[in-house]
């Protein structure tokens, strides 16, 4: 009976130690679960079962195989692309270092920054002296092929691969233009490209220019050491160009402004999502700046360009004159991750001292004021050869640059006579070129030369930004 009764409670004791055991287990099943869910939410979506199949079935029977990693790159990718927002991207691997660079102090292509929209890759800016802007390419120019192969479904470090190559070789980029009905093609020799972003010079009166190309990792540094040297020379007001700028780190942008701007004064206010956080961001300017500022500004100022040109406005009196600028303001914030991959995303957007929102928006110039049609045309083939008989978009290109350099072609209706070759003939022979009548290489660079020296030689919008600046301060 004694033993019995043992036995009895040894089994109880048991069961309750394989109870405990088990309700120890479940709980730290439990525990487990909820850890893993709070570390990773896209687990409580009961669409992650949808992406949990695809990924094993893929990986399981796709006839051809799969790379794992591509697989969750890709998935990456489209959360980004869902967002339906164009500065908001996940660049995989070797793209997410190839997006880094593009605030290194140097690079080996072409000089153009790029953007991908709707499947497409878009010109955002080329940079000043580089192969692209010597070329004529500009804003919104889509590339839509390199040495003949389509970039249709092509990813961004495929293009950049593309482009870049050894210094001193050629590269030939298909591109589409606004405006007009045909492609056209501008073959390019790769150049080592030092990030240079603000250029200066004094010009008459007094007045000292500094155009900002950019906004990289040096910008606040090299415009410091720019004004610096103006102020010298005996700068009396200060004319900024910030025309095609396409913005680019805040951090140099506040550097600039603080130079400008009085200790203290409002920059901007940074808001996020729902309000939840408000920065306000003001000027820790060390040495008061006292000359008359008027800011260049148009269609193609955008970003933290834009936020400059409306802080200079409202904080510190400047005159706006140029167009209407792009209106981006929102701001990303690119992280880059262990394997070199960045995520891109849009987390907040730009207010101006004034209180206006920049975004869909831009900044409104005090004097509005365009460039000439001619400012438009798209760059000359110089790998082809324009004669008597040629046709189509390239010889209404030739016309109008012709016209507009001084040269009368006729009536500019894309057909190369003998008037457009008589045309042709004298300005060679202006140029101290062999007069063959005919439009190749040489002549294609000479005309297209031409023509930048004819804009920047009237260039209007700098005229009336120097004549404002004069008043500005003479009524000092």
């Amino acid at each position: 009976m004694e033993t019995d009764s043992k036995m009895k409670r040894q089994g109880a004791g048991l069961l309750v130690v394989l109870a405990v055991l088990l309700v120890t287990a479940a709980a730290g099943f439990l525990a487990g679960r909820w850890w893993m869910m709070e570390r990773y939410p896209m687990l409580k979506d009961p669409a992650f079962a949808n992406l949990d199949y695809t990924y094993r079935e893929i990986m399981s029977d796709y006839l051809y195989g799969a790379d794992s990693s591509e697989l969750i790159h890709g998935a990456a990718k489209g959360m980004a692309a869902s967002l339906r927002d164009p500065y908001s991207a996940y660049y995989a691997g070797e793209e997410g270092k190839e997006y880094v660079q593009r605030y290194d102090d140097h690079i080996v292509g072409i000089g153009v920054e790029i953007r991908e929209e709707d499947g497409e890759f878009v010109v955002t800016s080329a940079y000043k002296g580089a192969p692209a802007d010597e070329a004529g390419i500009r804003k919104d120019d889509v590339i839509v092929a390199v040495d003949g192969v389509s970039m249709k479904g092509k990813t961004m470090q495929e293009l950049v691969s593309r482009t870049r190559g050894e210094v001193g070789t050629k590269v030939t980029i298909t591109i589409r233009r606004d405006g007009l009905t045909e492609p056209f093609d501008v073959t390019l020799v790769r150049e080592e490209i030092p990030v240079t972003t603000v250029y200066a010079e004094m010009l008459e009166d007094g007045i000292g220019k500094v155009q900002i190309t950019r906004f990289a990792e040096g910008t606040g540094k090299e415009f410091g050491k720019a004004v610096d040297e103006l102020l010298a020379q005996g700068m009396r007001g200060l004319l900024l160009d910030l025309r095609s700028n396409p913005g680019g780190l805040l951090s140099s942008t506040l550097e600039v402004a603080s130079r400008l701007i009085p200790k203290d004064k409002v920059i901007l206010e940074v808001v996020y999502k729902d309000e939840k956080r408000r920065i306000t961001y003001t000027s820790t300017q060390s040495k008061a700046w006292d000359k008359p500022i008027t800011v260049l500004i148009d269609e193609s100022s955008a970003s933290s360009a834009e936020v400059l040109a409306a802080a200079l406005r409202d904080s510190a009196g400047a005159k706006l004159v140029g167009m209407k600028t792009f209106g981006k303001g929102v701001v990303q914030t690119f992280r880059p991750l262990k394997d070199g991959s960045v995520l891109k995303l849009t987390e907040s957007e730009w207010v101006t001292p004034s209180g206006g929102k920049i975004n869909k928006v831009g900044i409104e110039p005090h004097v509005e004021v365009g460039l000439p049609e001619y400012a438009s045309l798209p760059v000359l083939p110089t790998d082809e050869v324009l004669k008597e008989g040629s046709l189509g978009q390239d010889v209404r290109t030739a016309e109008l640059m012709l016209e507009a350099v001084g040269y009368d072609p006729g009536e500019p209706e894309g057909i190369y006579d003998e008037r457009t070759a008589a045309a042709v003939e004298r300005f060679q022979r202006d140029e101290r070129l062999t007069p063959t009548g005919t439009i190749s290489g040489r002549t294609a660079f000479k005309l297209m030369d031409r023509l930048r020296t004819k804009l920047k030689e009237e260039d209007p919008q700098l005229k009336e930004a120097v004549r404002t600046l004069r008043g500005m301060i003479e009524g000092k």
